[in-house]
């Protein structure tokens, strides 16, 4: 094929130009034609459709005819003879051989030239068909610019069309001289006009790069003005912003910029008031918004790379913006009422009336910097002027009331038909729109609230922030959003959301909501509607119906925030009546209650009173699911109110008539009860938020439903409200802490959803099908996909209220077989499957047996923690029989002398023993690590098969100072007889010890320490002022105490007592006997202290649910002595301490209320614990944060700590002093005792929670370096602030829901 044919050259003509077409973006983005030759060269490189396009096809097929014989006869000369080159090393030798012939032959050249000559050819026709294309274009634009005058307004902006949507050519420097020249205003416009076009088919690049752009540029401004030219110049510029850098678009655009500058002070345009319209398809007009609109797009993009460049472009580009829309500030206003001048912020306004660009701009601080630096120095006037509508449009719509709201015109549906004309309140209430999105985004930056007070027009004060949301508010109040709008209406626009985002916007962010909005201005504002209401005035909103849910969604987004909170609840800023000032919070719960009030002396339901009842509930609500509210709102006795209205609703509800086909009103009616229904239900529940709101909860008597309810919505996985940031993890373990809450968990089913669910992550795993590469081995004891089941049962269980009622007569199930299908559904059943796996049986049920069983036994040694939780276990189960079997199987084969293999589970077990088995704080017990360690001997810890604990377990007891009478506080005791009968007695008795404490608290031990308390207990019991409860008579006879039972936990509890009495050399060979005696007075005394009960709680029958520890530590305290012992403990029992130190007395105690007694709640949770939590937000606000993130509470620990007298967790000196503390200086102490410990642990807690450890670690680890005289200066402070609240609290328990 030496020649190619006309077919050929036609052929080869089309596929060229079809692969011009293909690659025509890579081409067209060239910066240069040099650019564009390399992207040529390396197409196959580049391009992955390289061999797909037919112009490659061709010539592929072109050489292989025309070479095909060539490299044949060459291949087959090369590989004769043994065929060496044809595999192998040498393959690659044989090719380059092949290819070097093949260039050398003639055939070789001759395709060479033909290919060479017919490819001139044909890219020379190509541009010759390219320029007679060109010059019929243009003729036809000619044509087409005479009737352009007459043409409607259409969106044909420049940039509103591809940038390269037609060929062009490349164009040399003396080229653009020429038409700089040309398109100078002296010259002849159809001259200009052509050299317009010229250069819009140029590569932008090559004509911003030319030595003449310079005045390029400056003659492309003067045709912008021209109205033939302005079109063709902004087409130009429009292909520039979209392909240069900044540092030369900037040129343009200030170039742009000032042109349009220059056109509005020429023309000094105006547009009429009122309903009167204005065109902007008029010539001067329409010329002017394509410019802005190009400005705008340029605006809106160049935030995503001005980054990249110095500061000083950026700078340029946003000083002449400010510059074109500050001529407002040197115009006037136009003729009064009859026309204003038009600006251009109005055209901006129409383009882009929410602001965007100026959203954009201050996003990034590296710009935000530079906008608010040129607003506060050089054009604060923009944002005068924006005030400045915002107020003329309010004071406008305050004078108009009953007119239609000017800004129902200008809503247009989204994609509707554009629109050419446009009325004067039109283009003012655009100016209005745009105003108030620039002013919003201002207010949320330190420095732009800066700029505030603004001096107005016809202000005497400068405006202020709090004006300026003063305002915004008022303008929600004029214009509030209709409830049922046409979904088909734009509502983004309406003033009321417009403001609304903006109070929004400032609700979100801490100090943006500090300086705006808690101010008692605004409240004032706010709240005034709802003051009116109370008082029975008329109010002066617009539609109170629209209104009033809108100023309710403000005020919870305020109570939402600490500062907001506090202001509602402790600033007496609003007047109410008769110049009397009250507190926000009373104002909004007694408004609510006046809401709830009509809806329950209605009979017909109303839809309007529901919804503002909704709203002012979920404001209450903000408040009363933290402590500090609810101590505020409990007296208005919310929660009774709340509950009140749901049985009614629910009694409604459940008398729903039989549906008829086609009735609908009744089917609706139905569904807005159910919601109603459900809005009172979340609201019930979320009184569960707090532990004296869940008391609270439970008295209403719908804490099952609420849970029920709550379940559903967390097996959604949904917020609690719009308003937390976390799920319902932190309320579900508020509510596992008591037995009543646990019980309903329980009912819900959310127990058994907790249990499937690790089951199913533990044993079944995730779907492995199709999957190439599988799950690898877990390495930790407690797989990732296992950790968040964990920790929910570690929630679930952590309280022994939990355990006891979960459990509580609960056997295992022990079967002799069980189904790989079997999965276990509730408590029991997962500790049969997963700790007590004693059994072969057990063991091949599990796919993970290791695994699986791991789990179970870091499961029990959590609970194990909790002493009473471990009683049941043990007392049902016999888990250290249990465990201790477990150890024996282990055993190496047919050795005696006690070694074990060590594994996993060895090692596990081995923990759990000797946690359960060595009783001590963290100086007297020592508990073997987890993790093995490097070195020959891994595991140096000892195992053990069988009793007694190895003593390696049991550090040295503490020296207790037994007989200390040369101590100050014996000295001061001895004086008792001389000054008992001084009433200042007990407090030169409490100085004293804090003298001690701080001075010498080793002193504090031993038999000071018990002539300390016996003297003080039985002062305080013999003092009427002092005696809060009825003083104990009791008198038991000899046989009734010997034939009283201990159940098998006391019986257990006793023997860990005397366990740690005698390691810590406090007891004598009499106490064996003497501490159930004891026990067995204490339960007889305790028995005709409780109310008869007909609960079906597990933990309100059969007496205490778990062990006395409060009775033991006295035990121990009195070295064992029982009659000092129990006269000590009578006498306490009088006491109002008691009560919260001594849980076993006051547990369904006849001093309470019966409904409270039967609730099965400690007075120690819904008091003590309340006001940790309570101390730690105020005090410790860290460790409150981390409870929260954790989704664990302060309150279970708290519970855990103070059930079992801190034993496990400080040391016996200190569990003394936490004692005597108590009993001493107040009742209230226990609570500042909690916080002082949360307070050591903080710096602990911070880190566990990022490792997603708290839980586990507060219950298994103990209270490392705590010493109660290092907090008592803390404490000493804690009470001077909040011993007014919480003792007052306290001494409430006779009453604690009235």
């Amino acid at each position: 094929m030496s020649q190619l044919s006309a077919e050929d050259e036609a052929e080869l003509q089309s596929l060229l130009k079809q692969l011009l077409r293909s690659i025509n973006d890579r081409i067209s983005g060239a910066p240069s034609t040099e650019c564009a030759e390399e992207i040529l060269l390396h197409l196959e490189e580049t391009d992955k459709n390289f061999h797909n396009y037919e112009f490659v096809k061709y010539l592929r097929q072109y050489v292989e005819s025309s070479l095909g014989t060539v490299v044949e006869e060459e291949t087959n000369y090369l590989t004769r003879g043994d065929g060496q080159h044809a595999i192998g090393s040498g393959h690659d030798t044989l090719i380059h051989a092949i290819t070097r012939k093949s260039r050398d032959s003639a055939e070789y050249q001759q395709m060479m030239q033909t290919l060479k000559n017919t490819m001139i050819m044909v890219v020379e026709s190509l541009i010759n068909k390219f320029e007679e294309d060109q010059m019929r274009k243009e003729e036809i634009h000619r044509e087409q610019q005479h009737s352009q005058a007459n043409s409607q307004y259409t969106d044909n902006c420049s940039d509103s069309d591809s940038s390269f949507n037609q060929s062009y050519a490349f164009i040399r420097q003396e080229q653009l001289q020429v038409l700089a020249e040309q398109l100078d205003s002296s010259r002849p416009k159809e001259v200009r006009w052509e050299a317009l076009q010229v250069l819009c088919g140029a590569p932008p690049s090559d004509v911003l790069i030319c030595e003449s752009w310079s005045s390029l540029r400056r003659n492309l401004c003067d045709a912008l003005t021209d109205p033939d030219l302005s079109d063709n110049v902004l087409q130009f510029f429009a292909k520039s912003f979209s392909s240069s850098p900044l540092n030369v678009t900037r040129e343009i655009y200030t170039s742009l910029a000032k042109s349009v500058e220059s056109s509005f002070l020429s023309h000094k345009l105006s547009f009429p008031t009122g309903s009167a319209t204005i065109d902007i398809n008029r010539p001067e007009i329409s010329r002017l918004l394509k410019q802005m609109r190009l400005m705008n797009d340029f605006q809106k993009e160049v935030t995503t790379f001005w980054i990249r460049h110095p500061e000083k472009y950026m700078e340029e580009v946003i000083e002449s913006t400010f510059s074109l829309l500050s001529l407002h500030h040197e115009h006037g206003s136009g003729s009064p009422g009859t026309e204003n001048v038009l600006e251009p912020i109005h055209l901006l306004a129409l383009l882009d009336v929410k602001a965007t660009w100026f959203k954009k701009w201050m996003h990034g601080y590296y710009s935000r910097t530079v906008v608010l630096r040129l607003l506060e120095r050089k054009y604060k006037s923009l944002i005068v002027a924006a005030l400045q509508q915002c107020i003329h449009y309010t004071e406008s719509c305050e004078r108009v009331t009953n007119e239609t709201d000017p800004q129902s015109a200008e809503q247009q549906e989204p994609g509707s038909v554009q629109r050419s004309v446009y009325t004067g309140k039109e283009l003012e209430y655009a100016f209005f729109v745009h105003s108030l999105c620039v002013l919003g985004k201002l207010l949320i930056y330190t420095n732009g609230r800066k700029l505030f007070p603004i001096t107005v027009k016809k202000r005497r004060d400068p405006v202020s922030l709090t004006d300026l949301v003063v305002i915004l508010i008022n303008i929600v109040y004029q214009h509030p959003k209709p409830l049922h709008s046409d979904p088909s209406h734009t509502d983004s626009l309406t003033p009321s959301c417009l403001a609304m985002e903006v109070l929004w916007m400032l609700c979100e962010r801490t100090e943006s909501a500090a300086e705006c909005l808690h101010q008692t201005a605004v409240i004032e504002t706010l709240l005034a509607p709802v003051i009116a209401l109370l008082n029975g005035q008329q109010v002066k909103l617009k539609s109170s119906a629209a209104t009033l849910p809108l100023i309710a969604d403000v005020l919870a987004r305020i109570a939402n925030t600490d500062r907001g909170l506090s202001l509602f609840l402790y600033e007496k800023n609003l007047v109410v009546s008769n110049n009397e000032r009250t507190f926000p919070a009373h104002v909004i719960v007694q408004f609510t209650l006046m809401l709830l009030e009509k809806e329950l002396s209605s009979l017909s339901d109303s839809d309007m009173s529901q919804t503002w009842c909704g709203a002012f509930i979920f404001v209450c609500r903000q408040m009363y699911n933290t402590c500090e509210g609810l101590q505020v709102l409990r007296p208005y006795s919310l929660h009774k109110a709340v509950a009140a209205a749901w049985k009614k609703t629910s009694s409604l509800s459940e008398r729903v008539p039989t549906p008829v086909p086609g009735a609908t009103a009744g089917t609706f009616s139905h569904n807005i009860r159910l919601i109603w229904e459900e809005t009172l239900l979340d609201s019930l529940l979320n009184f569960a938020a707090t532990p004296k709101g869940l008391l609270l909860l439970q008295q209403t008597g719908a804490i099952t439903e609420c849970v029920s309810y709550m379940f559903s919505r967390f097996t959604k996985k949904l917020q609690v409200s719009r308003c937390e940031k976390f799920g319902y993890g932190v309320m579900v373990t508020q509510v596992a802490a008591t037995a009543p809450g646990v019980a309903a968990l329980h009912t819900s089913g959310l127990v058994r959803a907790l249990v499937v669910e690790l089951w199913s992550v533990l044993e079944c795993g995730i779907e492995e099908v199709g999957v190439v590469c599988p799950r690898p081995t877990p390495m930790e004891p407690i797989d990732r996909s296992c950790l968040k089941s964990f920790l929910s049962l570690v929630n679930l269980l952590s309280s022994s209220q939990a355990v006891w009622e979960l459990l509580g007569r609960q056997p295992l199930a022990n079967k002799s077989e069980y189904t790989l299908r079997e999965m276990p559904t509730s408590i029991p059943d997962m500790i049969d499957r997963l700790i007590a796996v004693n059994t072969d049986a057990k063991i091949h049920s599990l796919f993970h047996y290791e695994q699986s069983h791991t789990f179970g036994l870091r499961l029990l040694s959590v609970l194990c923690c909790n002493l009473d939780s471990f009683l049941l276990l043990e007392s049902q189960y016999n888990i250290v029989s249990m465990l201790l079997q477990s150890q024996r199987e282990n055993g190496t084969e047919q050795d005696n002398d006690g070694e074990f293999i060590i594994d996993n589970l060895s090692v596990e077990r081995n923990h759990v023993l000797v946690r359960v088995s060595a009783v001590g704080g963290p100086s007297e017990r020592k508990l073997p690590p987890r993790a093995l360690q490097e070195g020959e001997d891994p595991y140096p810890w000892p195992m053990f098969s069988s009793s007694p604990l190895p003593t390696c377990y049991t550090l040295d007891p503490p020296k207790i100072h037994r007989d200390s009478q040369d101590s100050e506080m014996s000295t001061f005791l001895a004086s008792f007889k001389d000054s008992k009968n001084e009433a200042s007695w007990m407090e030169d008795c409490r100085r004293q010890y804090c003298k001690m404490m701080t001075s010498k608290p080793n002193v504090l031990t031993g038999k000071v320490l018990a002539d300390l308390l016996e003297k003080v207990v039985a002062h305080l019991s013999s003092s009427a002022s002092e005696c809060f409860f009825s003083p104990a008579q009791y008198k038991a006879e000899e046989k009734t105490v010997q034939s009283a039972v201990l159940s098998s936990v006391e019986q257990l509890g006793i023997n860990t007592c005397l366990r740690y009495g005698s390691y810590l050399k406090l007891l004598t060979e009499d106490a064996v006997s003497d501490l159930p005696l004891l026990m067995k007075n204490i339960k007889i005394f305790l028995s005709t202290q409780r109310v008869t009960t007909a609960s079906e709680l597990i933990t309100q029958q059969d007496g205490y649910p778990g062990y006395d520890w409060l009775a033991s530590t006295v035990f121990l305290i009195m070295a064992g002595n029982m009659d000092r012992s129990l006269k000590l403990l009578l006498n306490l029992s009088s006491l109002l301490t008691s009560a919260f130190i001594w849980p076993a007395r006051i547990h369904a105690s006849i001093h309470v209320p019966v409904e409270v007694a039967e609730s099965g709640i400690s007075p120690m949770y819904w008091c003590t614990a309340h006001y940790v939590e309570m101390l730690l937000k105020a005090e410790v606000p860290l460790v409150h944060s981390a409870f929260r993130m954790s989704g664990f509470t302060p309150s279970q620990m708290c519970l855990h700590w103070l059930t079992q007298c801190f034993w496990n967790y400080l040391d016996w000196t200190e569990i003394c002093h936490y004692v005597s503390t108590c009993v001493l200086m107040g009742p209230d102490y226990q609570v500042y005792m909690c916080v002082a410990v949360f307070t050591h642990l903080q710096p602990d807690i911070l880190q566990r929670t990022q490792s997603q450890q708290l839980q586990v670690y507060l219950k298994e680890e103990p209270v490392q370096g705590f010493k109660v005289s290092d907090y008592m200066e803390l404490m000493e402070g804690l009470e001077q602030r909040y011993r007014n609240i919480v003792l007052t609290d306290m001494k409430t328990i006779r009453n604690p829901v009235a």
